[in-house]
Formats: structure tokens, C-alpha cells, sequence
């Protein structure tokens, strides 16, 4: 479906979701679903020759009949629909951000996905990905800690060690850029010092590839203290 979308709407889709390149989309979706940035491409090559852009994708052979059947049941579908669905694809949900969406107006809504998917789930897929390869964590089995907001993404244990070490991952769109960490996550950092490790994965926009940093806060990284007051509003009623 991704596939048939990226050929169907080509540069117009690069900019609903938010991507500079088709080569910086297929790698962040390609991580985020779990797959291969090269099959992203592959699938768009699939419908190019039933659309009219430039390419000639794969025409000299009869497309396949499970490729068929997608193109025959969304390739009405009008764009903003469309967009919906490859977002739903990954889990976004564009309401959690519809506060900061009246604040920061609607052109930023069009780059949040591709930042969000690019610090978040791709990283994080990509890390699943090469972490068997890893000699940093041969061994370990990981356990995913995303969602229990402990101040890290994955556990790691191996079946001798009591102990355990954890991973924050970080995603960055070029080969260099901003990491923040959260409350959170220092304060994970600084108790477990050396069991911690911050894995940043580089270069979404072209090729991704990873650094890793143990210990982070004795790293040579240098972290800065920022402080930022927002203001939340709600309304009370009683009953």
C-alpha cells in the first residue's frame, strides 16, 4: 500500500508526509514497518507503470496478483485519504498532536510525521533490526521498553547476568544533529552509568547508520540543562 501510494502521488506524497527525498521515505518507512528500505522501493516500482510520472518502473513483466489486488482497491483513493491510511499504517495518530497543531499552524503538521517516525519507531526498528550483530550485545535478550515509561527503550539481559543494561535510541535525519534526553531517561543515565547505553541511529536521509555511546553522560557528549515552561489548559465542571 505504501508502495502504491509513493508511485500514485510521487513528490505530492513526499510533502504530505513530510520527506525531503523518496530515498529518505523509503528508509524511514521501511524501518518503521519493519521492513527493508529496499522494499518500499521495490513495491513503488511495482505501480509505476499503471501511473504517469517519469519512471517506467517494472514494465516488462505482469505485475503480481496480491499487487493487483491492492491496486484495484485503492487506486481511487483520493489523497488526503490515502495519506491517512499510510500514517494509520505505523500507528500515527494525528489527533494525540491536534493541541500543538492549532499552535504551530498546519504547515508543521506535514513534517511531524516524518520527524516523528525518524526519532521514534524507525529508529527503534532499526535497532531491533542490527542488535543480534551487535558485539555490544551478543548474547542479551532484549526486551522492548517503550511503552512503560521506565527512561529507556529496551531492556537487555542475558540469562547468566542478575543485572541488566538499557537502551535509549535516538533517531537523526542527517549525518549530524540535536539528541535530547528527557527527565526521564538522565535520570535513567546517570543511575545506571555504565549499564546504559544511548544508541543514536544517523542519516535517515540517505543511508542510516549507528553510533553508540555507553554511559553517555561521561561520554564526550556534552548534555545542557534547558528549562521551558508551558501552560496547559482544561475546563472544570462539577456534578
Amino acid at each position: 500500500m505504501v508502495g502504491l501510494y509513493l508511485s500514485k502521488y510521487d513528490s505530492l506524497a513526499l510533502r504530505k508526509l513530510g520527506f525531503e527525498s523518496l530515498v529518505e521515505a523509503f528508509n524511514v518507512i521501511g524501518y518503521a514497518l519493519g521492513s527493508k528500505p529496499a522494499s518500499i522501493k521495490n513495491y513503488r516500482d511495482e505501480f509505476d507503470p499503471f501511473f504517469p510520472n517519469h519512471r517506467k518502473g517494472w514494465h516488462k513483466r505482469q505485475i503480481r496478483g496480491y499487487c493487483l489486488r491492492v491496486l484495484e482497491e485503492y487506486k481511487k483513493l483520493d489523497l488526503e485519504s490515502f495519506t491517512g491510511l499510510v500514517k494509520s499504517l505505523v500507528g500515527y495518530d494525528e489527533n494525540l498532536w491536534s493541541e500543538i497543531n492549532v499552535k504551530e499552524g498546519r504547515g508543521k503538521s506535514e513534517t511531524r510525521f516524518a520527524s516523528r517516525l525518524i526519532t521514534g519507531l524507525a529508529a527503534e526498528q532499526y535497532f531491533e533490526a542490527v542488535q543480534p550483530s551487535l558485539p555490544e550485545f551478543k548474547g542479551y535478550a532484549v526486551e522492548n521498553t517503550t511503552r512503560l515509561g521506565c527512561g529507556y527503550d529496551f531492556r537487555l539481559r542475558t540469562a547468566a547476568d542478575r543485572d541488566f543494561a538499557a537502551v535509549e535510541v535516538k533517531g537523526l535525519r542527517g549525518r549530524t544533529g540535536s539528541l535530547l534526553l528527557t527527565p526521564k531517561e538522565h535520570e535513567s543515565a546517570r543511575a545506571l552509568r555504565e549499564r546504559f547505553f544511548l544508541f543514536v541511529v544517523k542519516n535517515f536521509q540517505e543511508s542510516p547508520f549507528h553510533e553508540i555511546f555507553q554511559n553517555p553522560l561521561s561520554s564526550r557528549l556534552e548534555f545542557t540543562k534547558t528549562e521551558r515552561v508551558t501552560v496547559h489548559v482544561s475546563w472544570l465542571a462539577s456534578v
